[in-house]
């Protein structure tokens, strides 16, 4: 009902009172499922990071860092084909909404911590170290340019823009020979398991 609503009038132009007539309750049940209407298009986000967040935890601990960021993104924006449809409005809503634009900024940081949390204990590291801050910023990228290309109407499907997004952070992961120590503990980030190889 919201999407519709945002759809026919615009987000800003659309009232919580609206949105819930249009839901059959009452704007204090509204409120109990979404703090504020801000919240509304982000649908069961935190569910979802829960979700992400238990998806790494149960990655087997010999599966390389890249590949286990790169499957768990793609498992957060996996998608049943009759969902399709209402997920494209909610991004397009999303990325294209001045007035989301803050909000939104505090949903990709909670985001971008689960994944650095992950990375951080794969590497024996802080995940307010550098390493692992950066490939959060650098995986949520990846996503967010998978999806403006996918809202632009390319032929590609969202699963095949995001895997070829994230195909990079192999490059970005992967050490040579002898690389470990100096990306496992990045200057000014001291590893806090400094006896721990870097996995691959």
């Amino acid at each position: 009902m919201a999407f519709r609503l945002f759809a026919e009038r615009g987000f800003e132009e659309t009232s919580v009172d609206a949105i819930a007539e249009a839901a059959g309750i009452g704007r204090r049940t509204l409120f109990r499922y979404y703090p504020s209407k801000n919240d509304i298009p982000w649908g069961r986000f935190e569910a979802g990071l829960e979700h992400l967040r238990e998806y790494l935890r149960a990655m087997p601990a010999d599966i390389p860092v890249y590949q286990a960021v790169h499957q768990a993104v793609l498992d957060f924006n996996h998608l049943d084909e009759t969902a399709i449809p209402q997920h494209r409005e909610r991004m397009r809503l999303l990325l294209t909404t001045p007035a989301l634009q803050a909000h939104s900024a505090l949903k990709y940081a909670a985001w971008r911590r689960v994944i650095a949390e992950y990375v951080a204990d794969r590497y024996g590291l802080s995940a307010d170290d550098l390493l692992p801050r950066t490939v959060g910023h650098v995986s949520l990228g990846m996503a967010l340019s998978a999806y403006e290309q996918w809202l632009n109407g390319r032929d590609a499907s969202l699963p095949q823009l995001l895997d070829a997004a994230l195909a990079s952070l192999r490059q970005y992961l992967s050490e040579g020979p002898g690389a470990g120590d100096s990306a496992a503990a990045p200057a000014g980030s001291p590893s806090r398991n400094p006896g721990r190889r870097v996995p691959d």
